[in-house]
């Protein structure tokens, strides 16, 4: 049987496009899908009736698409749906493209085939914070001491309770603002100054954590049942102290990680038990030698992973997508 492979991801994805380049030889039947452009210009289709087994169909590029033959879903990097732009009001645009995503999700969420790194509602559910860390503490990862709150005075107790060593992040987004002007919100210490506004955190409530001192980090990528781990030489720069995202080119090293078996057991468990096939880990190896679970990203990137210590990272995904590696 041919392996039929979609990929839903943005119009330009060179990750995506190296995962293709190696299933193709394979004889795969890739197919690439934006969700930003459906409807316009591509049409995800239903029909049902009586007891007929429902059908469901894409048309593409001038091509008609079974969806039920899938063999495999990939959700990459998936747009948004991006109503027509001669559509102005900010309302009707809001409704238009949540009707367009629930549907678009509804239709995935039923194919038979596989989905990698799971369904959309899996995906959606494993990215939040509260339940994966509640799911790493099951299963015995050891986390920061953690407050997840909107109360100002809650966030003061905090501070005074670890000496002002604390560090607050988002709940959710890391950045905001628009693709022409996006504005990053990564891990950041939290200031004297800080503290003046902490009132503020009545509008949302934010992750504060006990700030935990770093040897290194390391960045877990399982794909099916492997396991690859590199260490983020974080501390080597200034810039990257204390969030490693914000990338100090030349100036962090990065290097392949021998993670201990049973940290490598029980980051498969907690990715395969959040329901994915795929999930990135960051972790912190303290001065002390312990490892300290900060978060997993089931659509995380890998490609300057790769690039920088030559994991197959790639190969194993592509594997995975091919149905080699259930």
């Amino acid at each position: 049987m041919t392996a039929q492979i979609l990929i839903l991801t943005a119009a330009q994805d060179t990750t995506a496009e190296r995962v293709a380049a190696l299933l193709t030889p394979r004889g795969a039947d890739v197919l690439r899908l934006d969700p930003g452009g459906v409807p316009a210009s591509a049409q995800v289709e239903l029909a049902a009736g009586g007891t007929a087994p429902v059908r469901r169909w894409l048309r593409l590029d001038g091509r008609d698409v079974d969806l039920d033959g899938l063999t495999c879903v990939w959700h990459r990097r998936p747009a948004a749906p991006v109503p027509p732009h001669t559509v102005t009001d900010p309302d009707v645009r809001a409704h238009l493209q949540s009707e367009v995503r629930n549907y678009l999700d509804g239709v995935l969420r039923s194919l038979p085939c596989r989905q990698i790194p799971a369904p959309r509602d899996v995906i959606d559910r494993a990215a939040r914070k509260a339940f994966h860390l509640d799911a790493a503490v099951g299963l015995g990862f050891a986390v920061p001491p953690t407050l997840m709150t909107a109360d100002p005075d809650r966030l003061l107790d905090f501070h005074a309770e670890h000496d002002g060593r604390i560090i607050t992040k988002p709940l959710h987004r890391a950045v905001r603002g628009t693709p022409d002007e996006p504005m990053g919100r990564y891990s950041d210490p939290v200031t004297n100054r800080d503290l003046m506004h902490a009132a503020t955190l009545r509008l949302a409530p934010m992750i504060v954590q006990a700030y935990v001192p770093k040897r290194l980090e390391v960045r877990v990528t399982v794909v099916g049942d492997q396991v690859f781990a590199a260490e983020i030489h974080s501390q080597a720069t200034q810039h990257t102290r204390y969030d490693w995202r914000r990338y100090d080119h030349g100036g962090t090293p990065l290097a392949v990680h021998r993670l201990p078996d049973v940290l490598a057991e029980r980051c498969l468990r907690l990715v395969h038990g959040l329901g994915l096939h795929f999930g990135a880990i960051d972790l912190i190896l303290t001065p002390e030698g312990e490892y300290v679970f900060l978060e997993i990203n089931p659509t995380g990137q890998f490609d300057w992973l790769e690039a920088a210590t030559g994991l197959p990272i790639t190969a194993a995904l592509a594997q995975l997508l091919h149905g080699s590696e259930q």
